[in-house]
């Protein structure tokens, strides 16, 4: 990302189609993770990576353990086996916080939105851990907390015109039909301006237009702010059109890493999941 306070070309990096032309370090690389709780074994021996500038899909059946990776990668769980690279660097215990502080950011199936407060106020939370003026200098006004408070809302107001909802952004978030909550969600996130965002079932309850307007502001992010994304969703034909490359889960088994249609015409994953599917229509 663009230096914090430099509005001017705030979020600007090299397109996906740039970051995907050659090989480069990976921004993230899973190496044979096993998560267990208890007796349950929730993931086995996973191990992928995610490129600069990719859309990476997770699918499978439910209970496959596409969230508990998630969990894994921004830290709520912590493997009992396996390493996880981020931007280079082995990380040992990972923490929500650590992982926010690293540059990953997350959605989540279940809205988290602050209801009463309005759209900015919300899209503004995902500055926080951009903000160096401690409280006190926030609460009396100080002039170094003021600027940077205008900087910090100049980068929330860049990313409601990017998701189009300038017309509801001092609306409390709780009025908002569903689809434009997912948007606020959305928005808070890249207010972080994550290296890595995490997006769990970012379509889930949502009609067709509202899937394709969704679709459209995850491409755009990814080539006008190069963000790299992790997505899980359930929807085949989203995924399809959206990602560089596919894992799939079963029963917490890895049994896939490939391009979209390599997956699509694997023999095991159809079994598992994608014929099951479209059997379901």
């Amino acid at each position: 990302m663009a230096a914090l306070f430099d509005t001017a070309s705030a979020f600007t990096q090299p397109s996906s189609a740039q970051a995907l032309a050659a090989p480069q370090m990976p921004v993230l690389r899973l190496e044979d993770i096993h998560l267990r709780f208890g007796g349950i074994k929730a993931l086995q021996s996973i191990g992928f990576d995610v490129q600069p500038g990719e859309i990476r899909a997770i699918i499978g059946p439910n209970g496959a353990g596409k969230s508990s990776l998630l969990n894994v990668i921004n830290g709520v769980y912590q493997p009992q086996q396996g390493r996880l690279t981020f931007a280079g660097q082995a990380l040992g215990l990972m923490r929500p916080v650590l992982a926010a502080k690293l540059g990953i950011a997350r959605t989540f199936q279940n809205l988290a939105l602050f209801s009463g407060m309005s759209v900015l106020d919300n899209i503004m939370a995902g500055r926080n851990l951009h903000m160096r003026c401690g409280l006190l200098s926030q609460a009396l006004r100080l002039r170094p907390a003021v600027r940077e408070e205008v900087t910090h809302r100049l980068v929330a107001e860049r990313i409601i015109d990017f998701l189009e909802i300038q017309a509801w952004r001092k609306v409390p978030v709780g009025r908002l039909p569903y689809g434009l909550q997912k948007r606020v969600d959305l928005g808070r996130a890249l207010a972080m301006e994550p290296k890595l965002l995490l997006l769990d079932e970012p379509m889930a309850g949502m009609n067709l237009e509202e899937k394709e307007d969704m679709s459209r502001f995850i491409l755009e992010a990814r080539e006008e702010f190069g963000t790299t994304i992790v997505l899980i969703e359930h929807d085949m034909g989203v995924v399809m059109d959206l990602s560089d490359r596919v894992v799939v889960l079963d029963y917490g088994r890895q049994i896939a890493d490939d391009t979209p249609d390599a997956v699509r015409a694997n023999p095991e994953v159809i079994r598992a999941y994608l014929g099951s599917a479209t059997q379901e229509g």
